[in-house]
Parts: C-alpha cells; sequence; structure tokens
C-alpha cells in the first residue's frame, strides 16, 4: 500500500511539474492589450495591391497586423512602415506562422492598385496593401475599431484624418490585439517600434500555446 501511495504521489508531483513549466500565463506588455475574446471580423470585399479580390480567407494561416494609411500620407504612415521593417527579423522570426502587413489605404479617390502596389512593394515581402471604395472600405474599418475621415466631394488636395493603432489579426483570421500609438507632447502618434516588437513576441507566444492554432 505503501509502494503505491508513493507512486501516486510522485505522479501527481510530476504532473504538477509539467504544468507548471508549460503553463504560460497572460504577458505583461508595454503598449498593446489582448481583447478578452477574439473578435470575429464581418466579411469583407476589398482589393489587393496586386489586384486580387481580398476576401475574410485571406487572413487566415498567418500572423497580420492591419493599420489605416495612404500613400500621399506625410508621416503617420511611412514611419510606421519603417519602423515595422526595420523590425521585420525580430517579428517573422517570432512564429512559425507567416507574418503580413496590411497597410489598409483610406484614399481610394488617389490610391488606384498601381500607386498602391508601387509603395508597399518598396517595403519588400511581406507588405500588402489592400483598398476600396467608401462603400466597402468604412465599414471593414470601423469593424475592425479603426477610423478614417473622408475628404469633400470635389477635393483633389488634402490630409485624410486616421487611427495610428495597430491591429493584430490571428491566424483564424479574429481581432485579437490592438497596438496603441503612443502620445508624446512633439512626437508623433504612431506605436512605439520597440513595444510593438517586443509585445508581438510576446502575444504570439501566448496566443499560439492558449488557443493551439
Amino acid at each position: 500500500m505503501r509502494t503505491i501511495l508513493a507512486l501516486a504521489a510522485v505522479a501527481v508531483l510530476g504532473v504538477v511539474a509539467y504544468l507548471a513549466v508549460t503553463h504560460v500565463g497572460e504577458p505583461e506588455l508595454s503598449s498593446s492589450r489582448i481583447y478578452d475574446q477574439p473578435r470575429t471580423i464581418e466579411p469583407f470585399q476589398l482589393q489587393g495591391s496586386d489586384g486580387a479580390d481580398v476576401t475574410n480567407t485571406a487572413l487566415q494561416g498567418q500572423w497580420t497586423l492591419l493599420f489605416t494609411g495612404y500613400t500621399f500620407c506625410p508621416d503617420i504612415c511611412p514611419t510606421t512602415m519603417a519602423n515595422l521593417k526595420a523590425r521585420w527579423e525580430q517579428l517573422s522570426s517570432a512564429t512559425d506562422f507567416p507574418v503580413q502587413v496590411w497597410m489598409i489605404s483610406v484614399d481610394p479617390q488617389r490610391d488606384d492598385v498601381d500607386r498602391l502596389n508601387m509603395y508597399v512593394n518598396f517595403f519588400g515581402e511581406g507588405f500588402y496593401g489592400v483598398r476600396a471604395e467608401h462603400r466597402d472600405l468604412y465599414p471593414f474599418v470601423r469593424n475592425i475599431g479603426l477610423m478614417y475621415s473622408i475628404p469633400d466631394e470635389g477635393e483633389t488636395n488634402y490630409l485624410v484624418n486616421h487611427s495610428a493603432a495597430v491591429i493584430l489579426v490571428d491566424p483564424n483570421g479574429h481581432q485579437h490585439a490592438i497596438f496603441r500609438p503612443s502620445h508624446e507632447i512633439g512626437e508623433l502618434a504612431v506605436v512605439n517600434p520597440n513595444d510593438l516588437a517586443s509585445d508581438f513576441s510576446k502575444i504570439v507566444r501566448y496566443l499560439e500555446h492558449v488557443y493551439r492554432y
């Protein structure tokens, strides 16, 4: 009987030790937030910078970073793209899944497919542009929790106000986290690139453990 009890105790301790080693708690993050539950993205129809039709299925099987921008943007957009490019090795090595960045053009009047394609290709592999007319674009942007302004009809030289946050979509095509911009006086309101890269690594490790993608 004592032998049986001793073996049982060893087995219990082994299970406890295994759980302690394999448990991954929710990480401490610098400037981002993991949503309590994955958020569904409503069906959408967009156009890719390669001319392809883009629907929800294009978000599956990879980690995708979504942010709003436009090719005439003078500051936030090129800065965000350059920051992501500079930390691409750290982002792509954080997971075995592919990683892709989507720049969602919020300027369909000026950003046609050719211009958008030229813009995102400058940043290299992993960067992709999507666009649509406002009737399809606005519901999509609003659904993922971002925003942008629509210029008055007839304007040709204008700026587009838009969100600076970056949304993280998981390999199932659901929104699962947000990277929030910093708001330092005298500085651009962009997501801190070091915080983003560090938080991204922590988030994907945690979510891949919890959800077993």
